[in-house]
């Protein structure tokens, strides 16, 4: 298992989730509409963003900061469902 793999399978993804979308909201206004389209990681403790043209580019300048974190990852002006549609990932 990859240590990539190991954060994940350790981490609360529900909490993550949850406490990325609050940390989105509070910071939006200062990506949208400019930014739209682009991907932002962010790390729920220090409420730190990272931007990326892909989500991978915005994760891997998360992880130079953060090495040992999972991140919250958002496609800048699309709702969740959108994202989540746009990474190929379905909801349950």
């Amino acid at each position: 298992m990859t240590n990539s793999e190991e954060l994940i399978k350790n981490a609360d993804i529900q909490g993550i989730a949850s406490d990325g979308a609050k940390v989105y909201e509070s910071v939006k206004l200062q990506y949208e509409p400019a930014q739209n389209g682009k991907f932002l990681a962010i790390d729920t403790e220090s409420k730190d963003t990272f931007i990326g043209n892909t989500s991978s580019e915005a994760v891997e300048l998360a992880r130079k900061a953060h090495p040992n974190k999972v991140f919250y990852v958002v496609k800048i002006g699309h709702s969740v469902a959108e994202t989540m549609a746009s990474l190929g990932l379905n909801s349950v």
